[in-house]
């Protein structure tokens, strides 16, 4: 980056604007596009809040420095950038990320902000479990949207629970979140939840070596789920019934790997949902249908 004698905070997100999209690097983990990433890269380094209005304001050399070392890891390293700044945002929350967990993104965070409208009456949810929590993003945003639940977070990778304990801590939940070590419902006998959501590892063998270079700063164990990708989704199926309340819900994303699970469970009626903001590959059922298509 050229050591100018003085540059704005405007002028520094237009040069890295530039430098990322010549880079090609891929957009995918909290923006989708070289604008915002540069934006957020800037006002990260100087700390400054997204709605700023100080766009005039002079960058000091340090802070262009701090700025470049950053850059220079996004591009050649190809790391996201939430790893680099540690932050990412979901459901509007702030969360601690680094590389021992998956980065926030998922189209959930939407349903969430709804309180699971209109599939669930929102007074009726006392408890809930999150499956493959990670960093926590979807246990700790479910309950914030609903102050009176109790929440499961599980997960089978002890650092990612690290994380979800950090962002618990945080956000003030210690006493209605739950975090637990598990493989899938293991640990959980005697349990019972109004709903069960998941974001868990869907990605198959060969999806897999095809990803952009970013996803490789992830942990495999949060992406990867045997051949096709549903392996982890096939345990949450067979199991989920025994676990949910009446008219409990289950949903799970499971992105691409939509139309591979449709065919393995052609008796299974997913409802498929949509969300204006955009995303999919997330389902829902009931209790009673996971009862009755016997999966």
């Amino acid at each position: 980056m050229a050591r100018l004698f003085h540059i704005t905070v405007a002028e520094l997100i237009a040069s890295v604007d530039r430098r990322l999209r010549r880079a090609r690097v891929y957009f995918g983990h909290g923006t989708d596009n070289a604008a915002d990433e540069a934006a957020a890269l800037v006002f990260h380094v100087l700390n400054l809040p997204y709605a700023t209005k100080s766009y005039g304001r002079r960058v000091s050399q340090a802070q262009r420095e701090r700025v470049e070392a950053l850059l220079r890891r996004r591009i050649d390293d190809r790391v996201p950038l939430p790893y680099l700044t540690q932050e990412a945002w979901f459901a509007g929350l702030p969360f601690h990320v680094d590389e021992r967990v998956l980065i926030p993104r998922s189209a959930i965070a939407e349903l969430i902000e709804r309180q699971f409208a209109p599939w669930i009456a929102p007074a009726r949810v006392r408890n809930v479990l999150d499956m493959g929590t990670g960093s926590g993003c979807i246990a700790l945003a479910t309950a914030k949207a609903f102050p009176r639940a109790h929440v499961d977070a599980v997960d089978i990778d002890a650092s990612a629970l690290e994380v979800a304990g950090i962002n618990r801590r945080r956000l003030r939940l210690t006493r209605r979140v739950r975090l637990i070590e598990s493989d899938h419902f293991a640990a959980l006998s005697g349990n019972s939840y109004d709903i069960i959501v998941s974001n868990p590892p869907y990605v198959g063998e060969r999806e897999m070596r095809s990803l952009p270079r970013e996803y490789g700063h992830e942990p495999r164990i949060a992406l990867e789920s045997g051949r096709v990708g549903l392996d982890s989704v096939a345990n949450i199926l067979r199991d989920a019934h025994r676990f949910l309340r009446p008219q409990g819900l289950l949903v799970v994303e499971v992105g691409n790997t939509e139309r591979v699970l449709a065919r393995a469970y052609p008796k299974v009626p997913f409802t498929w949902l949509d969300f204006e903001r955009g995303g999919g590959g997330v389902f829902l059922l009931t209790r009673e249908q996971l009862e009755k298509a016997r999966v």
